[in-house]
């Protein structure tokens, strides 16, 4: 199926449901808006329904900024670090949108950066249960209705932290200390490619986008603080990227993209997260 481009009468995505994971801020947010800008129906979900303790945005915020595209918006609380608890994110997003989920963004992501030598197991843990586990079983939730469908999108937010050094070891401003974060990014890019080869003939299409420069989220300027202009991407060009990925041929497939050079491939201009074109 072939849908309009942003700006015409029709929305691209109309009839679709999405469901978008870490979204009471930062790319979690931004993607759920420029989803429900392009005509989609999105559930968000996160831990914080109403207030963070030291970070702003909440998914209220979020349904909030949604409700003005005038489409049909869910918030479900969960946290993702929990088995239990994350298995009803599926079903209650798919009881509150009317239907089964067309779109997965596996956006959430715990990052805890510090050297690995003495890296506490509760944290390796952890990460690996929200960056790996929870991407995992919440595709394994939405694949039955995906591919009985015979279509689907399922994308996963990883990170350059997944791509190996090699000497001379050049670390950068975090050295070392993105090891269990990566490492945990480079399990799901390799899931993602597993996954969109097994499905490779459902018409269900699995990718991975990871920023190419810094997306300055409110959680990025905590852990990684100021950037120079020249390492830092802005939140609207990650998002189209990520949007692509949302609406992409069934060819596509099992890949990990970078965002800007996905954009410059595809020739896609960027836009505003109303969907509005971004002027210049």
């Amino acid at each position: 199926m072939t849908f309009p481009s942003p700006g015409t009468s029709a929305k691209r995505l109309a009839g679709r449901r999405a469901l978008v994971t870490g979204a009471s801020r930062g790319i979690g947010a931004a993607t759920a808006q420029r989803l429900a800008a392009e005509g989609a129906d999105v559930a968000v979900t996160a831990r914080t329904a109403d207030r963070h303790p030291t970070l702003p945005g909440s998914l209220s915020q979020t349904v909030r900024l949604l409700d003005a595209f005038g489409g049909r918006f869910a918030a479900v609380v969960a946290d993702l670090t929990d088995a239990d608890e994350r298995s009803t994110i599926v079903p209650r997003a798919s009881d509150a949108l009317g239907g089964p989920i067309d779109i997965l963004v596996n956006n959430a992501a715990a990052a805890i950066y510090q050297p690995l030598i003495d890296f506490p197991l509760k944290r390796r843990r952890l990460m690996f249960e929200v960056n790996v586990h929870a991407p995992m079983d919440l595709s394994q939730a939405v694949l039955p209705a995906m591919v009985e469908h015979g279509e689907g999108w399922i994308v996963n937010v990883s990170s350059a932290t997944a791509r190996l050094w090699a000497p001379p070891y050049e670390l950068g401003q975090l050295g070392a200390t993105t090891g269990i974060y990566g490492a945990s990014k480079a399990a799901l890019n390799r899931l993602t490619n597993a996954l969109g080869a097994e499905l490779a003939l459902t018409g269900v299409r699995v990718n991975a986008v990871e920023p190419r420069s810094a997306v300055m989220s409110e959680g990025a300027e905590i852990l990684i603080g100021s950037l120079p202009p020249e390492q830092v991407e802005s939140m609207e060009e990650m998002v189209e990227a990520i949007l692509a990925l949302c609406d992409c041929p069934r060819e596509r497939t099992g890949r990990t993209h970078v965002s800007l050079d996905l954009l410059d491939e595809l020739a896609l201009p960027v836009h505003r997260l109303d969907g509005t074109p971004l002027a210049g």
